[in-house]
């Protein structure tokens, strides 16, 4: 009996720890929550909590990774915009110019591409896209210093990023189709040398700051409070400051562009034999080309800007689809009206007008207001090229100004009226409160009509002071002579076609 005893109470003992070993085996899933938090303590510098204290240190918040979605989206969106440039800008200019010409619109356009690309990357990208002053970046990141694969970029979200890369070759090409639509307004006369020196003096004083005044900003994540907003604010560009709005570049992009393009009309002088001499467009087929691909590139120009696959560039997309049918519908009816005939140069014309007024103003809009800008930007835009046309009396050869600055200006100032919640915008997002703020359209609109005014202006000013210093220095226009041959043989020893 004093054995069975002894059995039964060993057995107990053992039974009785057993609960104790098979928690241990189990202990691993508590240190495997904590111990993230305690490696990121000391990543952050913070002492880790010590093992069994009753509170443990909060987990550092995790740096934002960029979601493979939006990077995708913003780099297939780069690529939508040079296609704008080659072949889609360079065809719709070649088509516009005589035969004799066409060879050196192409070789203008896909040149200055490639020349923009390549200070964009030296300087570009830092003047224009790091926190300097109001009007120029600092020269941080020349030759992109600093970027790599893992350095990442801001979007219009908290806590939501994309790769820098990514951005860089974004905005690269922006710059580089607005360097390239400032060629149509003097083609067929300038010298290839002039065209190529004028490009590196623009870019430098009159886009770089253009693009940092309206679109550099410290990003969502630095508003953090209202006792911070001053200091963050007063680190951004000058428009954006002025609250000025410009979802993907009707200041930046079109109206710098076209104040250039009037401007080097004004200077270079008007074609030989203009009014006496048959200048008409040697192939409506290859501008409608042209068209069509700036049409299909633009959903990357416009939709790319949101920054992120989401219902925000989905917005900008339709509004970008919609606006230009309309302009496109508008120009071809009014001058259907006018002229009895409608036109294929006057629809393709139309729809890049409304690309164009659109642009600003894409992400911001309703449907609604997409449609009111399209079908103004097709009339206005009309009278652009005809009426004020001939009361500018400049030779803007393929309506740069008339299309672009009108339609750049009307999209401007519309932007302020139809970005109203009342209106069916999106009004304007508060990042203090995170919640879209009170909007007062009377403000919005003297806020739009700062950043019109502030582009006319500087783009002005810098234009002619550039073509100026370049018909000093190797000339503006290329002789009489060679003018009537055709640039083609004279500048580049080559012809278009051979028949």
């Amino acid at each position: 009996m004093k054995r069975l005893f002894a059995m039964l109470a060993l057995l107990g003992a053992v039974t009785l720890g057993a609960p104790a070993w098979a928690e241990e085996k189990a202990a691993p899933a508590a240190p495997a929550v904590t111990a993230p938090a305690a490696a990121a303590a000391v990543e952050a510098g913070a002492a880790p909590a010590a093992a069994g204290t009753a509170e443990a240190a909060p987990a550092a918040t995790p740096a934002p990774v960029p979601n493979k979605g939006d990077n995708a989206w913003v780099m297939l969106s780069a690529a939508l915009v040079i296609l704008m440039s080659i072949p889609g800008l360079a065809l719709f200019y070649g088509g516009l110019v005589r035969t004799k010409n066409m060879l050196s619109v192409l070789m203008q356009v896909f040149t200055i591409f490639s020349l923009v690309t390549v200070l964009w990357v030296v300087y570009g990208y830092s003047a224009a896209f790091n926190e300097g002053n109001a009007f120029f970046g600092s020269l941080d990141k020349l030759f992109l210093k600093g970027v790599t694969p893992d350095s990442v970029a801001a979007t219009f979200t908290k806590g939501v990023v994309i790769s820098e890369l990514a951005y860089v070759i974004f905005q690269g090409a922006f710059a580089a189709i607005t360097c390239a639509l400032i060629v149509g307004a003097f083609a067929e006369r300038a010298r290839f040398s002039a065209v190529l020196l004028f490009t590196v003096i623009w870019f430098t004083l009159s886009y770089i700051p253009m693009a940092h005044m309206v679109w550099y900003w410290a990003g969502p994540d630095a508003y953090t409070g209202p006792d911070v907003f001053d200091k963050v604010q007063a680190t951004a560009g000058f428009l954006f400051q002025k609250g000025a709005l410009d979802f993907a570049g009707g200041t930046v992009v079109h109206i710098n562009a076209a104040v250039a393009g009037l401007v080097g009309a004004y200077m270079v002088g008007k074609r030989t034999g203009l009014g006496n001499v048959a200048m008409a467009p040697h192939s409506l087929t290859f501008t409608m080309i042209g068209a069509s691909l700036l049409w299909f590139g633009w959903f990357g120009f416009n939709a790319g800007s949101a920054l992120e696959a989401s219902g925000g560039a989905a917005l900008a997309m339709v509004n970008t689809w919609l606006a230009t049918a309309c302009a496109a519908l508008s120009w071809m009816c009014a001058e259907w009206i006018i002229k009895g005939k409608p036109s294929m140069l006057g629809a393709a014309s139309g729809a890049v007008a409304g690309l164009v007024a659109i642009t600003p103003a894409a992400g911001y809009v309703g449907v609604m207001g997409a449609l009111v800008i399209g079908l103004l930007a097709g009339v206005v835009c009309l009278w652009g090229v005809n009426g004020l046309k001939k009361i500018l009396g400049a030779d803007d050869s393929l309506d740069v100004f008339g299309v672009h600055g009108l339609g750049g200006i009307l999209g401007a100032i519309l932007t302020g009226v139809f970005a109203a919640p009342s209106l069916g915008g999106t009004g304007v997002y508060d990042y203090v409160a995170n919640k879209v703020g009170d909007f007062d359209m009377t403000a919005q609109v003297i806020s739009q009509l700062w950043g019109v005014g502030t582009v006319v202006v500087w783009s002005g000013v810098v234009s002619l002071v550039a073509y100026k210093l370049v018909d000093i220095v190797v000339g503006l226009r290329v002789p009489e002579d060679e003018e009537r041959e055709g640039l083609d043989l004279t500048a580049h020893g080559e012809t278009a076609y051979h028949h």
